[in-house]
Formats: C-alpha cells, sequence, structure tokens
C-alpha cells in the first residue's frame, strides 16, 4: 500500500466531528458568539414582488347614495394613510383598490377592503376607520336564518329582539361586547 494502511481499508472520519469542526468555523474568535448573518431591510414593492395587486368590493345599489356622500372620508385615509389607489367603477359597481409603488405596509390592501366592505354593509365611516387604525379589529357578518331557518312574521319577532325597544338591546350588547353592530335587512 502506497498509504501506510497495510489493511487496504481507508479511515473514515465519523459524521458527528465533521459538523463539530464546520461549526466551530462560524464562531467568532474574538467574542465568542456565532456570526449571523444580517440581510437589509426589504421595500414593500420588493416583499409584494413588483406586481401591483387589486380588490374589488361590490357597492349595492342601496349604498350608492351614502357611498357618494362620504366619498372624500372614505377615500382620504385610503390614499394618504395606506398610500393605496382607490376608485369606484361604475361599469361593474365595485371600489376597486390596488396597491402602487408607495405602499409599504403589504397588510394595507387587506385593512382598506375591510374598511369599505363594512361601510357598504351599514357601519358610520368612523367606526370603519377604527379597522385601518386597530390591527385586533375583525369584520363578521352573518344571516338570521343561518342560525334557524325563520319566515315572515316569526322572522320579524327575531331580529326586533335582537334590536330591542328603540334599539335599546342593540346597544346594550355592543357595549357590553366592545363591538359595533348593524341590523340590516335579515
Amino acid at each position: 500500500d502506497s498509504d501506510g494502511n497495510p489493511d487496504g481499508f481507508e479511515k473514515v472520519k465519523s459524521k458527528k466531528s465533521q459538523k463539530r469542526k464546520r461549526d466551530a468555523g462560524e464562531v467568532d474568535m474574538d467574542t465568542g458568539a456565532v456570526k449571523r448573518p444580517s440581510f437589509p431591510p426589504i421595500s414593500g414593492d420588493q416583499l409584494r414582488g413588483g406586481a401591483d395587486e387589486m380588490r374589488k368590493v361590490p357597492v349595492p345599489a342601496h349604498r350608492y347614495t351614502p357611498l357618494k356622500e362620504n366619498w372624500l372620508k372614505i377615500f382620504t385615509p385610503i390614499v394618504e394613510n395606506l398610500q393605496l389607489q382607490v376608485r369606484f367603477n361604475l361599469k361593474t359597481r365595485n371600489v376597486e383598490i390596488k396597491t402602487c409603488k408607495e405602499t409599504q405596509d403589504i397588510s394595507a390592501l387587506t385593512k382598506a377592503a375591510d374598511f369599505v366592505k363594512a361601510f357598504v354593509l351599514g357601519f358610520q365611516v368612523e367606526d370603519a376607520l377604527a379597522l385601518i387604525r386597530l390591527d385586533e379589529l375583525f369584520l363578521e357578518s352573518f344571516d338570521v336564518t343561518d342560525v334557524k331557518p325563520l319566515k315572515g312574521d316569526h322572522l320579524s319577532r327575531a331580529i326586533g329582539r335582537i334590536a330591542g325597544k328603540g334599539g335599546k338591546t342593540k346597544f346594550t350588547i355592543e357595549n357590553v361586547t366592545k363591538t359595533r353592530i348593524v341590523l340590516a335587512d335579515t
């Protein structure tokens, strides 16, 4: 044998010792701390992958007039605070919200869509604005007939019980649960 091993077998190093030697090379000898890679902060445009995203919120006919009257209150926070583009498409009857290169926050599009959807469902602009300002808020809607199949007067009575006399029960539920409730249709 040329390498001095009389049996002709090669000695194989254990994987554990190889791994320890490799890890030891990444430790800074001066401080004894493990070196970590440092990445520069990524811009919102790069995070989205460069392509602009878009959300459409359908507007029913009975909410056109309130949307027109409050358009400036809806438009301003979306454009100025969230740096998004917004328009109302008259042909498709949708509020269209789109990201642009100025958009920083990746959750801005979802917040804006929830804000507009809340207004379309019947919430006041001031209440819907909380969806933009606070992260721990969300929007939920359901049909009374999803909970219990009711028809006619029985359905009206059930909705009436939720509202209470002069809206007193609804107001109490809102205050106790720290929510805002809109009763519309069923």
